[in-house]
């Protein structure tokens, strides 16, 4: 991005030069989820593809593959397409495989600050159905057998025949998706709330937990833009102000759960008025500058007065000077924040969940300039930073990639609803 590129060479010029990623060796190819899963991972990324063609991808005989692909075909996951054969029929007849998205759903809950949503999402990633709530109580309890007593009425409306196999649960801040338990949500007032364990014994499905960021991750990882396949960090901006740590197919959350608790990295962002206190007492930390709740107040302090962050949304997009310049300040101060964790870890994209990113150009050209101004190592921000590929669809999709990367890591394993496969 020309224009990018001369505030770069100013401010580094007088400062001793940065090692480049460039100038490190590669280190050679990313890891691939063994066996099973690889091939499945194989057949998501290329299907309807020849057994051949995935040996080649996998790293695996073609031996191999075939005993893969049949113990997939048994469980129903993927199907044999039309058989093709070479050019004017030459060569061996091949019959691809791809993923049959004909039998089976995940079902997804997402649970936000104000709202919940269930979807149901094919194993393509694709969202089905969706439905959003907003909260009548915080009481843990009561919101999670809430979630578990819509599923059937989306099932019922939506599914087309097709059978449900496990449910996804995502939401912020930090979730042990080991225990199924979601440590410490602050701004619903939950901590240790055992969501696994309610929302199995009120749907009666396999349940998987995890934090919406590294949800997306994940999700990113099967079904997003090409760019976003390898590592990966994602920042998630909205209510609650979180992110994630994929490479090579591995998500680091840290021995506590704890990784990607970003919401208190301080910003220096200056002038704050309008903008809520931060919890933790001091002022310009990340949440505190650019969660929705702080996007309403200070639009409030500057006259705009909304009634919910959605609506300051609609504003900026029918064209609202003052809505597009509150989005445009919260795409720059996002726009520091994705420069250190660029720094810090070196991702090949860092993908951006906010909704400015990804619907309003300004805001995503002023993010970019911003990373451009003040990370070392980042060359080229708009290869390097990229909106979320679910733009519109996050929080449906959140929840069903819990429940689908779980699927892919381990599709052999114990799925109640599949077919047994020795």
């Amino acid at each position: 991005m020309k224009s990018l590129s001369a505030p770069v060479r100013r401010r580094h010029e007088d400062r001793p030069t940065p090692l480049r990623r460039s100038d490190i060796p590669s280190a050679g190819p990313a890891r691939r989820v063994p066996g099973t899963g690889s091939v499945l991972g194989a057949i998501l990324d290329h299907g309807p593809v020849a057994r051949s063609t995935v040996a080649r991808l996998t790293g695996l005989s073609p031996a191999s593959v075939s005993g893969h692909v049949g113990q997939l075909l048994a469980r129903g996951l993927v199907r044999e397409s039309a058989e093709t054969a070479g050019p004017k029929g030459l060569g061996r007849p091949h019959i691809p495989v791809e993923i049959d998205t004909g039998r089976f759903l995940v079902a997804g809950a997402h649970i936000a600050v104000a709202h919940s949503t269930v979807s149901l999402m094919d194993l393509r990633g694709r969202i089905v159905a969706e439905e959003r709530q907003p909260h009548r109580t915080t009481e843990p309890r009561r919101i999670l057998n809430g979630l578990a007593a819509r599923l059937p009425r989306l099932v019922a409306a939506h599914a087309g025949g097709r059978t449900v196999l496990a449910l996804g649960l995502a939401t912020g801040h930090r979730v042990d998706p080991v225990t199924g338990v979601i440590v410490e949500h602050p701004q619903l007032g939950w901590r240790d709330v055992p969501a696994r364990d309610i929302l199995a014994a009120a749907t009666g499905l396999p349940v998987h937990v995890d934090s919406h960021s590294r949800a997306l991750a994940r999700a990113e990882q099967l079904f997003g833009e090409e760019s976003t396949r390898s590592s990966t960090v994602l920042l998630f901006v909205g209510a609650v102000v979180d992110a994630a740590f994929a490479t090579e197919g591995a998500m680091h959350r840290g021995p506590r759960s704890g990784a990607g608790s970003v919401a208190h990295l301080p910003l220096g962002a200056g002038g704050t008025g309008g903008a809520e206190p931060c919890s933790c007492g001091r002022s310009g930390c990340l949440q505190s500058e650019v969660s929705e709740r702080a996007m309403v107040r200070r639009a409030a302090a500057q006259g705009l007065f909304v009634g919910s962050f959605p609506e300051l949304l609609d504003q900026a997009l029918a064209g609202d000077a003052r809505a597009v310049a509150l989005f445009r300040r919260r795409a720059r101060l996002v726009g520091r924040a994705a420069a250190l964790l660029l720094d810090m870890f070196d991702p090949e994209v860092l993908v951006v969940v906010e909704p400015g990113a990804g619907r309003i150009p300004e805001c995503l050209a002023d993010l970019r300039a911003e990373v451009a101004e003040r990370s070392w190592v980042c060359e080229d921000p708009e290869r390097a930073v990229v909106p979320t590929s679910f733009t519109g669809s996050v929080l449906a999709t959140a929840g069903g990639a819990v429940a689908l990367g779980a699927l892919y890591v381990d599709p052999l394993g114990p799925w109640p609803a599949l077919p047994a496969v020795s």
